[in-house]
C-alpha cells in the first residue's frame, strides 16, 4: 500500500471519528425530529443542554408531546424542573391528562406537587377515578361495656390545591378510626351499632376529617360490623380479683402482726419468769441472812415453812379437785 491510499485511508478514520463526535454532542436526529413535529427549537440549544449535563431527549420528547396537546410549555421549564430533579415526563402527561378532564392544573402547580415527592399524574387519576381506602379493623366499647369492631372503606378523591402540605392516606384513616371509637363509645349499647351501621358514616362524615389533608372524602361505608369481647365485665373480674388479693394482703399483714405481738408477748412471759425465779433463788440466801443477823427466830423460820407446806399442800388437793372424774366432782353432781 502506497503512501497516499495510507493517507486516504487515515482521513476517512479521522472523518468518521469526526462525525461520531459531532453526533454525539449535537444531537442532529433529534433535532430533526422536532423540526417535523412543529417544535421549533435551536441546535445551539440542543448543545448548550449537552454542555449542562441534560439528556436532550428527556426535554425534547415531553415538549413535542405537550405542543401537539396544545399546552404553553416551554423548553426552559422543562429544562429547569428536570435540573431541579424532578420527573418532566411525569409533569406532561398530568398537564394533559388534567386538560382532557377539564381539571385546572398549571405548569408550575404541576412541578411544586412532583417536587414535593408527591405522584401528580395518580393525583390527576385520583381526581377523575376516585380511590377506595379500606381501615383496618377497628375495636370500640359501647357505653353497657361490649366490644364492637368495625372496618370501613373511604372513598376519597384528591385534591390538587392541597397536594402540596396536606396530609395523606395515613392521617384519613387515622382519623376514621378515632370516629368510629367515639360513635361507638358515645351508643348507650353495642346493639343500636348493629342496627344502625350508618350512623357510624353520618357521626364520621359530620366531623370535616378530610380538613388539611391532600384529598377530599366522597363517602364512608361500613363494610363489617362484629361484637366482640364483654369488657365491662372483663374490667369488673379483673377488679374482683384485684381487691380480693388486696384483702389477702392486709389479711397477712393483720396476721404477720398479731404473730410478731405474740412472740414479744411470750418473749415478756419469759422474761418476767426469769426475774421471779431469780427472785426466788434469793429467799434462802435472805433467810440465812436473817437468821445470822437475827432479824428472825428459829421458831419464825419454822412457822414460815409450816406455812409455805401447808399452802402446798391445799394446792395439791385443790389441782386433784379438778380433775376429770375426780371424786370431787363426783360428789359435786
Amino acid at each position: 500500500m502506497d503512501l497516499f491510499s495510507i493517507s486516504v485511508l487515515g482521513l476517512i478514520i479521522i472523518g468518521f471519528i469526526l462525525l461520531v463526535l459531532i453526533f454525539s454532542i449535537i444531537p442532529i436526529g433529534l433535532w430533526i425530529s422536532a423540526l417535523a413535529a412543529g417544535v421549533r427549537i435551536g441546535i445551539f440549544t440542543l448543545i448548550g443542554m449537552r454542555l449542562r449535563r441534560v439528556i436532550p431527549s428527556k426535554i425534547v420528547n415531553p415538549l413535542i408531546k405537550s405542543q401537539k396537546a396544545g399546552l404553553d410549555v416551554s423548553a426552559d421549564q422543562l429544562e429547569t424542573h428536570y435540573l431541579a430533579g424532578g420527573n418532566v415526563d411525569n409533569v406532561v402527561n398530568a398537564l394533559i391528562a388534567a386538560q382532557r378532564a377539564d381539571i385546572p392544573l398549571q405548569f408550575e402547580r404541576a412541578a411544586a406537587i412532583d417536587l414535593a415527592g408527591r405522584d401528580v399524574l395518580q393525583a390527576v387519576k385520583m381526581s377523575v377515578n376516585p380511590k377506595v381506602i379500606e381501615t383496618p379493623v377497628v375495636a370500640a366499647v359501647a357505653k353497657d361495656g361490649i366490644e364492637v369492631k368495625a372496618r370501613a372503606r373511604v372513598t376519597v378523591r384528591a385534591n390538587i390545591d392541597r397536594l402540596v402540605g396536606g396530609a395523606g392516606e395515613d392521617t384519613i384513616i387515622a382519623r376514621v378510626g378515632e370516629g368510629i371509637v367515639t360513635t361507638v363509645g358515645s351508643s348507650n349499647t353495642h346493639k343500636g351499632v348493629l342496627e344502625n351501621p350508618d350512623l357510624i358514616s353520618r357521626t364520621v362524615l359530620s366531623k370535616g376529617l378530610d380538613s388539611g389533608t391532600a384529598f377530599e372524602i366522597l363517602s364512608i361505608d361500613i363494610a363489617d360490623v362484629d361484637v366482640g369481647r364483654n369488657i365491662g365485665a372483663h374490667l369488673q373480674t379483673d377488679q374482683a380479683e384485684a381487691d380480693k388479693r388486696i384483702a389477702q394482703a392486709r389479711a397477712e399483714e393483720r396476721r404477720a402482726m398479731a404473730i410478731a405481738k405474740e412472740q414479744e408477748m411470750k418473749a415478756s412471759v419469759q422474761e418476767m419468769r426469769a426475774k421471779v425465779v431469780e427472785a426466788e433463788a434469793e429467799v434462802p440466801r435472805a433467810m440465812a441472812d436473817a437468821l445470822k443477823q437475827g432479824k428472825i427466830g428459829v421458831m419464825d423460820y419454822y412457822n414460815l415453812q409450816n406455812i409455805k407446806a401447808d399452802t402446798e399442800m391445799r394446792d395439791s388437793i385443790s389441782k386433784v379437785g379438778d380433775k376429770p372424774g375426780s371424786n370431787a366432782n363426783n360428789n359435786k353432781k
